[in-house]
């Protein structure tokens, strides 16, 4: 029975690990600044817009929509998003590591 050893195979070796972290992180950050930029967003257009603020849509004012209604979506798209970049990365990482091309 013979080992495996993680110099012999590219897609296990800390030049792969280091990349694809690298890339998730940058995945992560923009993904809770996107958060963080939204979630920051709603009262400061409370703030500085109040009267649009106040429109009604749907029986709702429009910053209850938005913090009621839309507010739980948008972080399941956030989500999803960063799930479907994440495995694009470590596809793309594992081709390029097993292809040789870096």
């Amino acid at each position: 029975m013979s080992k495996t050893t993680s110099k012999d195979d590219g897609v296990h070796s800390e030049a792969f690990l280091a990349r694809l972290m690298r890339n998730q992180l940058k995945l992560s950050i923009a993904c809770a600044l996107t958060f963080v930029g939204v979630l920051l967003a709603l009262p400061l257009l409370n703030y500085f817009q109040p009267e649009w603020m106040a429109v009604r849509v749907a029986g709702f004012t429009l910053t209850w929509l938005i913090l009621g209604v839309l507010f739980f979506p948008f972080v399941w798209v956030i989500a999803w998003v960063f799930i479907q970049r994440s495995l694009a990365l470590e596809s793309a990482e594992a081709a390029e590591s097993k292809g040789g091309q870096r």
